[in-house]
């Protein structure tokens, strides 16, 4: 999965930037007070976008 489209996805369910750290960029959820690192990659592997969605409480489609 592209970067760009796991991060638009975050945006539609509601989810945040909160800050950039050194190799990751920080998201979270503000309704449900989580929050998880997205590594600065242009391709994401599936498996981690999973669990970065299942961290942030939000479904994960493909």
């Amino acid at each position: 999965m592209k970067r760009a489209e796991l991060l638009r996805h975050l945006r539609e369910h509601g989810c945040g930037f909160i800050r950039e750290g050194g190799n990751h960029s920080w998201w979270g959820n503000t309704v449900l007070n989580r929050r998880s690192s997205i590594p600065r990659h242009t391709e994401v592997n599936d498996n981690l976008a999973r669990k970065i969605c299942k961290d942030l409480g939000i479904p994960f489609t493909r």
